[in-house]
């Protein structure tokens, strides 16, 4: 068991705390129950999880007297739709749940943000506490009031920010995390390394392999630093208009590869991150802002564990080069008709740049999605 690690998201009188440890679930009625105003909760969760976790949340919030009105959906980045949204909706009202209850988001990255949203929107917004269940939503998407759904030219185009009124992350629930979802997860890990934290990135390359086989208390590690950092962008600049923009490195590309592999399980999104962050960083040293020696050491460190890192591992090649430019015009970052790229100038050193010309990307784009074999004859 691991030693609880809080910590708080410094926001005045909206802050809350991110606890991490083990068995949390166990405790969650005592974690939880400073924060309700009566005792009862929607929980809502997807399919998968409930199916392993969700009796261990219930009985934990039934210890301290708080009922809890289960709500489950289906699994995949396909719920994060308007259907589900509505259907969610609908459901939260006919268990009459009001304005003084309290919602939890019982999942990852997709139930966070649907549940999240719906938050936002249900009686004009009500409280909601985040319990993610997988590494990529316990270091990222889970911290920092950020709650979406997908449109169909996009990811996560329309959402609110809403901020969670706490966040518990037991890395004990990632033992049955499938190993795929986990090295996904662990690209957002590296993420905080590379944009923001060079000794974190040696330290991932000491001891990342340790950490993904299972080691808890690396990961609680892990999940800390990732999750102090975030609430320090979050503190800064809560809705995104400066240096929180940082730590979306990889993720102007991220996103374009998943919209044109159809959001779906062909590529998961901690999966088009960690293309997308060697894509940033070959992209800096294209323009010459980072050295080609960094490129290849994020990519080497991200290749070693099994992510993968160009854009041909999801099928992508040139023919889909136009179709990644459209994307990337819908992302969220674009300002005056503008494309915005977090570049790197070394590891753990990145910035925001609004000037890259699009015969530059153009050129980029057309080398890295070439085959592997025409890259290097170049």
């Amino acid at each position: 068991m691991t030693v609880d690690r809080r910590l708080t998201v410094e926001l005045g009188a909206r802050a809350y705390d991110i606890v991490i440890g083990t068995d949390l679930l166990a405790r969650a009625g005592a974690l939880i129950g400073p924060v309700l105003r009566r005792p009862r909760v929607a929980i809502v969760a997807d399919e998968a999880v409930a199916a392993l976790h969700l009796g261990a949340l219930e009985d934990g919030l039934a210890a301290a007297g708080i009922k809890s009105l289960p709500i489950l959906l289906p699994p995949g980045e396909a719920t994060k739709s308007f259907a589900q949204l509505e259907g969610l909706l609908e459901r939260l009202i006919e268990l009459e749940v009001a304005r003084d209850d309290v919602l939890i988001a019982f999942g990852g990255g997709v139930i966070g943000d649907l549940a999240g949203f719906a938050a936002s929107l249900l009686r004009r917004g009500i409280d909601f506490v985040q319990i993610p269940t997988t590494l990529l939503s316990q270091v990222d998407s889970a911290v920092g009031g950020k709650t979406a759904i997908n449109a169909s030219r996009g990811k996560n185009l329309i959402g609110a920010f809403h901020q969670p009124r706490l966040v518990l992350a037991d890395v004990g629930l990632l033992e049955s995390l499938p190993r795929r979802e986990l090295l996904a997860g662990y690209g957002e890990v590296v993420k905080y390394g590379l944009l923001g934290d060079a000794d974190f990135f040696e330290w991932l390359e000491r001891h990342g392999r340790d950490l993904l086989a299972g080691d808890g208390e690396l990961r609680a590690h892990a999940v800390e630093v990732s999750c102090r950092a975030k609430a320090g962008f979050v503190a800064r600049d809560e809705r995104e208009g400066g240096v929180r923009a940082l730590l979306n490195l990889g993720h102007t590309f991220g996103h374009a590869l998943e919209a044109e592999t159809g959001f779906s399980d062909r590529l998961l999104h901690g999966e088009a991150v960690a293309i997308g962050m060697v894509m940033a960083f070959e992209f800096s040293a294209r323009l010459g802002h980072c050295s080609g020696q960094d490129a290849d050491r994020a990519r080497r460190h991200l290749a070693s564990i099994g992510l993968p890192t160009r854009a041909g591992d999801a099928g992508l090649g040139p023919a889909h080069r136009d179709n990644l430019v459209a994307h990337m015009r819908q992302d969220k970052k674009v300002r005056d008709g503008r494309l915005t790229f977090v570049l790197a100038r070394a590891i753990g050193d990145s910035f925001v740049a609004r000037d890259v010309a699009r015969n530059e990307l153009d050129a980029y784009l057309a080398s890295a999605l070439a085959p592997a074999m025409a890259r290097e004859e170049r």
